[in-house]
């Protein structure tokens, strides 16, 4: 199933992330393509506002992940400084994604042999106007 979406602030794109969130359970992993200031991070702040967690959202890109606990915790990961796959491995990223939480993968290119087949894949474009082009993929098993 893809679904286009178009948003024209970031007040938007994080009513976006909330809306998304009602879907996720533990083990979902969400994973997020494209243009630096596309949003990325505006969507993950919506994600963990609409799974009711209290946190204070930062793009992780330096510490390359962060946690944010509650009932179904979120792992908010930034590839954008990992060369590959192999410097994914190095940090333990099994132990997240197919643990008790939600994973958000930022800069998930750079990672997609990893990625799994499952995933929610969504790419951002800047179009005019700063308007936000946001495809969500996602596959539908029976």
């Amino acid at each position: 199933m893809i679904i286009l979406h178009k948003t024209k602030s970031q007040e938007e794109t994080v009513k976006l992330g909330e809306k998304l969130a009602v879907q996720l359970k533990p083990g979902s992993i969400v994973a997020l393509t494209g243009d630096l200031g596309a949003g990325k991070t505006y969507l993950t702040k919506g994600i963990v506002k609409g799974m009711g967690l209290k946190a204070s959202v930062t793009s992780p890109t330096f510490v390359l992940m962060n946690i944010y606990p509650g009932k179904i915790p979120v792992f908010h990961y930034d590839c954008y400084r990992l060369k590959d796959e192999a410097d994914m491995e190095k940090l333990g990223y099994e132990e997240y994604f197919y643990g008790n939480g939600v994973t958000v993968v930022e800069w998930a290119d750079r990672i997609k042999g990893i990625i799994p087949k499952d995933a929610v894949k969504i790419n951002f474009k800047i179009g005019k106007n700063n308007v936000r082009n946001i495809k969500i993929s996602a596959r539908i098993d029976d």
